[in-house]
Formats: structure tokens, C-alpha cells, sequence
């Protein structure tokens, strides 16, 4: 699988094109459609995969989507709030341990609440080479994303853990929604200091 990205919009968004097989997938069509729409360029896109709910995740997800005919896939959750905001449907809603596909790559769904209700992470996990995670506004190089309450952190911090840190080996590569991308061995030192200050 190929991993090529763009960073669009003003809050300086990661969209990520997976390609496999002739095949395309977008994590996030945040903004600029013109820009994603060249990153695409002629690989057939069959999926557009919206992380969560946010619009600076989603302003060129109708224009994207209309001109490639692309299915449509989101976390449960935001879902609703994700058409409400953006008029489209929502082809298939996804949560925790769904698999996806972008030609013969299998990419598994993790639910990570607390950034938003429904805010979903894709794990690329290669026969050979290094584990890839797509995660969002999840998990940052530094952190994780921003939260509202003490609930919220504790939600996502726990999620962050046990689904990602404990599961993954420290080679993992983790491409978020904002920034450059980091690995798991580089943020696990950090984990208890994150937990102490509380976001």
C-alpha cells in the first residue's frame, strides 16, 4: 500500500491518500478540493473515510465526493452530525474493529472517544514493515487531542492506550490530522506525564 498526503486549509490539515491494487481510499477530505482532488489525480477512489466530525475535517467532503462518486465511511457516533453539517449520506458507519479495504490492504477501525463522540482511527498492520496508524485528531506527536472535561480526556487517554500503545509495537507510525507524523516508541515515555497534566 502507498501513502501519499497533502496538508490543506487554513488550520494546515493532514489529508492521506492510500492507494493498493489500482485502488484509492482519502482519510479526510478537510478543505481545498482542488488540492485533494490533485493528490488523487486518475486513481479510482473508491472510499473517502471522514475521522470525525469536526469541519475543519470536512469542507471539501461533498465537492470531493461528488466529483468522484466515492463511498462514504464514519464512525457511528458522528455520523449524523457529519451529514447535518455537510448535506451527504453516510454509506457505512463504522466502529470498533470494522475492517476496510483499499484494494488487497486491510485497514481495522478503533472508536476513540473523547476528541468527539465518534472519532475513529485506521491500523495498517503490513505482513512486513513498519505498522501505520491513521489517527486523526486522536493522538498527536505531544499528546493526545483536545478534550472538553476530565471525562473526556480520561476516555481518550484510555482509549489512546489500550488500543494503540498496548497493541502496537513501538516501530508503528502514527499520521495525524495536524503536524508531522511521530511513531508510538517516540510518545510512550510520555504517557504518565500526559495522564498526570491531564491532556
Amino acid at each position: 500500500m502507498d501513502i501519499a498526503s497533502a496538508v490543506v486549509g487554513t488550520m494546515g490539515n493532514n489529508a492521506y491518500l492510500l492507494t493498493d491494487a489500482g485502488e484509492g481510499l482519502l482519510i479526510d477530505a478537510a478543505d481545498d478540493p482542488v488540492a485533494l482532488l490533485a493528490l488523487i489525480g486518475d486513481t479510482p477512489l473508491t472510499a473517502i473515510v471522514t475521522t470525525h466530525r469536526h469541519q475543519d475535517h470536512l469542507r471539501a467532503l461533498a465537492a470531493v465526493a461528488a466529483h468522484t462518486g466515492a463511498r462514504l465511511i464514519a464512525g457511528e457516533p458522528d455520523a449524523d452530525a457529519i451529514e447535518s453539517a455537510t448535506g451527504v449520506t453516510i454509506d457505512q458507519r463504522v466502529w470498533d474493529g470494522d475492517t476496510l479495504r483499499v484494494g488487497n490492504t486491510g485497514l481495522t477501525v478503533v472508536g476513540l472517544v473523547g476528541h468527539t463522540p465518534g472519532s475513529i482511527a485506521l491500523i495498517h498492520s503490513p505482513d512486513e514493515g513498519h505498522a501505520h496508524v491513521f489517527s486523526g485528531d486522536s493522538l498527536f506527536p505531544g499528546g493526545v487531542g483536545k478534550t472538553h472535561t476530565p471525562d473526556e480526556f480520561t476516555s481518550l487517554y484510555e482509549g489512546v492506550t489500550t488500543k494503540l500503545f498496548d497493541q502496537l509495537p513501538d516501530d508503528t507510525v502514527i499520521h495525524p490530522g495536524h503536524g508531522d507524523p511521530t511513531t508510538l516508541g517516540h510518545e510512550r515515555p510520555q504517557l504518565d506525564a500526559w495522564r498526570e497534566r491531564g491532556w
